[in-house]
């Protein structure tokens, strides 16, 4: 009986990264996921986040044993104290943390050992139109950019084809520039 040594790159199990893409093509049904965050104003422009369980390849997944707590504020510019990131902000990490990942799996899937990986994310908004100042610019942002540093075992060409390749493959990136329904309700 012979044992393969697992495969680790750029801190991913190459092995089990395959394993789950064959198993997922079988039997897609696993790939249903269901995440969820609870959140509760804690005064001002402080709120909280509690995320932990999740619904994931067929089941409740509750592997977790501790809740993250992720707080919100606005800074005081913007009537806060400065307690925690504000939502736009959150906003730009989960894009660039996404797409970081995306990079990474993308880059081991594909032998490319990488060095670093670095990005500086800008988000312009005029926030008139989230205040209720004036009703012409939007509620959010109006656009976008991410400038990525990315350096590794490959040729420049390679590593643009592996950071365009997460981007396409970026699951908040697609949720960012297409959009999600959203629906509100008050219990």
């Amino acid at each position: 009986m012979s044992t393969v040594a697992p495969t680790i790159r750029n801190g991913v199990d190459t092995g089990t990264l395959y394993a789950t893409l064959d198993l997922l093509k079988t039997q897609p049904e696993l790939g249903r996921f269901q995440f969820r965050a609870t959140n509760r104003w804690l005064g001002g422009a402080h709120n909280q986040s509690t995320i932990k369980e999740f619904y994931a390849a067929g089941g409740e997944d509750t592997s977790r044993t501790e809740a993250f707590q992720i707080d919100a504020g606005e800074p005081a510019i913007l009537l806060g104290t400065d307690t925690g990131a504000n939502p736009a902000e959150y906003l730009l990490h989960a894009l660039a943390a996404c797409l970081t990942t995306t990079i990474v799996y993308v880059a081991s899937a594909r032998k490319v050992e990488l060095t670093s990986v670095e990005s500086t994310l800008t988000g312009d908004m005029d926030v008139r139109g989230a205040l209720g100042v004036d009703d012409e610019p939007r509620n959010g942002f109006e656009r976008i950019t991410v400038a990525f540093r990315v350096t590794g075992n490959a040729p420049e060409e390679k590593l643009r084809e592996v950071v365009e390749r997460a981007k396409q493959r970026s699951a908040v990136y697609d949720m960012v520039t297409n959009g999600v329904p959203v629906e509100v309700t008050v219990q």
